[in-house]
């Protein structure tokens, strides 16, 4: 109101100054270069009265670490960092130095927030939450003092609920945390600095006391002086879930869902290898919908098995595709499934003649238990696996198609691991100290040698081509049961004298 009346008041009196004849330029000139300078320190400084009035507020968590399925190892160190929180008092007998901040490192998905909002649960913390992107705008200054804010507001809403402690927790910390460029003076630097300075302020003797947990899955990227101790004093790495992790992810996510008889939550943590927290979480989400979709009171195995093919490869699209793409996508596809079984007996979940993203057609694995070492042995047999595609079609059309370029892209970046790692038989090498030439040459007779077994393992077991087809066609989907026993019966039958008969056969029907 008080600002309306100004906005009236102000051309009336330069009227009436002008009309007694008081020259109102200078008047006129000082309140322009008033109101330009005010508005320059404003923008500057980042103090507007919409960011004042707007603190980041972050609400009471309520999570706790029984709701985060696996990570025992990574919720163990979290809690022993969080003891010394809580036993403060216990600190001095040891002199020992509180922890001033958790860098909480993994891919995207793995729970990291999920760990930081237990945290403070844990300790009875108030907890106070950003983003990396919250901190960097256009306009110079505003990161350092939100930096500011955030320290403050976490302090205050600690005193405010009578908590000793408060937790601080910056999602995406690379991005105002990524290393500094020399001499460039960048604004994520004073950003950067401004965190450094709050970090180092922490002591024993303030109260509250207050906790940095920042996370990232780039932690590679961040700035030496942010990591090292006496600042973030532990990294702690939130990984991918093995097959225990994921069971029991799975088991807290389907406890608000009706589940029929026939669902095995060990057969669906196995067929999710290498998947996240949150896409697990997904695949509960999703196999519920394809319940509601079909009306069905109970979430069966079925339902499962769509969803894991929907987080894993995209939704099924309309693609329509002409009979000669449908048989050619058949044979290549079971062309994988024959290898895998071959290499890795039972490996073969599933076989699916259903377009889903950029895939027509699609072999889901689900390895009978979890790697994280590979021999060369391991990684030759993933390479013919991928061979078996584009193998099966020559064998059975006399060339080969577009549908195999990811195919061979797989097939050498694997090669390239086994160089790497010295596996080859160049030995222990420096990749950009070899020639390109012996580099090509070893490439190609790595993949010539591979490309051999692979045809030899698909012409003893040509006859599952014909009986697995047909299937494949009619059903578009093959399940890792039924073709298992396609892959006995084809083991029984005597061996053909005349296999290019038998090729010939399959081509022609």
């Amino acid at each position: 109101m008080g600002k309306e009346i100004m906005i009236g008041t102000i051309p009336v009196v330069i009227a009436f100054l002008v009309f007694i004849g008081v020259n109102v330029a200078p008047f006129i000139i000082a309140a322009v270069i008033l109101s330009f300078l005010t508005f320059v320190i404003m923008r500057q400084g980042g103090m507007s009265v919409a960011q004042k009035k707007t603190p980041i507020d972050t609400p009471k968590t309520t999570t706790n670490f029984n709701d985060i399925g696996g990570q025992e190892r990574a919720k163990k160190e979290v809690k022993e960092a969080l003891d010394f929180l809580i036993h403060k008092d216990t600190l001095k007998q040891y002199g020992i130095r509180p922890l001033k901040g958790l860098l909480l490192t993994g891919p995207p998905g793995t729970g990291k927030t999920l760990m930081a909002k237990a945290a403070a649960n844990y300790t009875n913390s108030a907890f106070v939450a950003a983003s990396g992107s919250q901190f960097v705008e256009m306009y110079v200054g505003v990161g350092a003092q939100r930096i500011r804010d955030l320290f403050k507001e976490a302090k205050q809403k600690a005193e405010k609920n009578n908590q000793d402690s408060a937790i601080i927790f910056i999602d995406e910390i690379d991005v105002l945390g990524g290393k500094r460029e020399g001499s460039q003076h960048r604004e994520y630097d004073q950003t950067l600095n401004q965190l450094l300075t709050e970090m180092d302020g922490i002591s024993t003797s303030e109260t509250p006391r207050v906790l940095m947990v920042a996370a990232t899955n780039r932690a590679d990227m961040l700035d030496d002086a942010l990591i090292r101790p006496g600042r973030f004093d532990r990294q702690i790495v939130v990984d991918l879930p093995d097959k225990k992790a994921r069971k029991q992810i799975l088991e807290i996510h389907v406890k608000n869902k009706p589940l029929a008889a026939d669902v095995d939550i060990d057969a669906i943590a196995r067929d999710t290898f290498n998947f996240s927290g949150a896409q697990l979480e997904s695949v509960t989400n999703e196999a519920a919908i394809y319940a509601f979709r079909e009306n069905s009171k109970e979430i069966t195995q079925r339902h499962f098995s769509h969803a894991i093919d929907k987080v894993m490869m995209g939704e099924q699209t309309d693609r329509e595709s002409t009979a000669e793409e449908r048989e050619r996508v058949a044979n290549h596809e079971l062309g994988h499934a024959i290898v895998s079984e071959v290499v890795r007996p039972l490996s073969v979940s599933q076989v699916s003649l259903r377009p889903r993203g950029q895939a027509l057609g699609y072999v889901r694995q689900s390895p009978q238990q979890d790697r994280y070492l590979y021999t060369v042995e391991n990684l030759e047999h993933q390479i013919m696996i991928a061979l078996g595609g584009a193998v099966a079609e020559e064998m059975l059309y006399g060339g080969r198609s577009t549908g195999s370029r990811n195919d061979f892209e797989q097939a050498l970046n694997l090669v390239n691991t086994i160089i790497d790692c010295g596996l080859s038989q160049l030995g222990i090498v420096k990749m950009d100290m070899v020639s390109r030439e012996a580099l090509h040459e070893e490439r190609q007779r790595i993949l010539n040698e591979l490309l051999e077994e692979t045809r030899a393992i698909l012409r003893s077991y040509f006859p599952v081509f014909q009986h697995a087809f047909d299937h494949l066609i009619r059903e578009e989907v093959l399940n890792g049961e039924e073709f298992r026993a396609m892959m006995a019966e084809a083991k029984a039958m005597p061996r053909k004298n005349n296999v290019e008969d038998l090729e010939s056969h399959l081509i022609n029907s």
